[in-house]
């Protein structure tokens, strides 16, 4: 069972199905991919500026998912766009929907555009790398971590987020999770240790090198009485003068059910892993 916080009404679905890739831009969908990979969020150039955020891709197709897609090994969309349709149409926030794609313990998904309805995105049901992923309208989650080891390690490099009602990354299983060059606009938290489910893991998660757009409400939330930890580095906030994304939020998580408690925010030097120059306004 994992944590949901107070939920807000759904936008209608917008499905954005892809238009073909022009002749003029003479890119296939491979190429675009590379291309979208060279030109991470935030990377710094030759003067030692930080560059705008890389553009969103343009999608190479679009393929109507109605069976979850279950990966072993490594898949390749080829930047194709993919949503959900039957079974998998939803694009809300109600709990125990499919994902659209099922990852095994090492599997990796790459050069993927989650459209909507997406319904619950990405399940990792072990360790696994999710590279250059993009989701441009947030279903129930973008993807849920869910190994059991203490071993397993989740990767997220590069991709983008848009238009989380609540969670993009739900975080129900033990281990490490590490997003870096990734980016994330119009949402509610940005990754969430799960709060209340039936069992509950110690968890470290690491977000670097990450161009954030308001509106948001939080970056990272733990549990610190299960010795879960936040390290963040090189995280820039844009459009939130009034600083009201937080970056770090500390809770008291249970195995009840019941819905956790916060039990306070900011650098603790212990939990929430970071200082006032990690992250910057911009």
């Amino acid at each position: 069972m994992s944590e949901r916080a107070h939920k807000h009404r759904r936008r209608p679905g917008k499905r954005r199905m892809a238009a073909a890739l022009t002749a003029a831009l003479g890119l296939t969908g491979a190429a675009l991919a590379t291309n979208v990979m060279l030109q991470p969020a935030g990377a710094a150039t030759a003067d030692g500026t930080t560059a705008a955020a890389a553009e969103w891709p343009t999608p190479s197709g679009s393929q109507a998912v109605s069976e979850t897609i279950e990966v072993s090994g490594t898949y390749d969309g080829d930047l194709k766009e993919f949503y959900g349709e039957g079974d998998l149409g939803g694009d809300g926030q109600e709990e125990g929907q499919d994902a659209l794609f099922e990852l095994a313990d090492g599997a990796t998904l790459k050069n993927v555009v989650l459209g909507s309805p997406a319904a619950d995105g990405v399940h990792c049901s072990g360790s696994c790398t999710l590279e250059n992923v993009w989701w441009t309208d947030v279903g129930e989650d973008a993807a849920s971590f869910k190994g059991k080891s203490s071993g397993s390690v989740y990767t997220v490099n590069g991709g983008g987020a848009k238009e989380a009602d609540d969670k993009v990354f739900q975080f129900n299983g033990a281990g490490k999770l590490t997003i870096s060059g990734f980016q994330v606009e119009d949402f509610g938290k940005l990754v969430r240790s799960c709060g209340n489910c039936s069992t509950m893991y110690k968890r470290d998660i690491v977000v670097k090198d990450v161009d954030v757009t308001a509106p948001g409400k939080s970056l990272v939330g733990i549990n610190s009485n299960y010795g879960d930890t936040a390290t963040l580095s090189s995280i820039r906030i844009h459009g939130d003068s009034g600083k009201k994304i937080e970056p770090c939020v500390r809770y008291e998580g249970n195995d009840s059910g019941d819905e956790p408690e916060e039990v306070g925010s900011g650098p603790d030097g212990k939990y929430c892993l970071y200082s006032e120059s990690d992250i910057s306004y911009e």
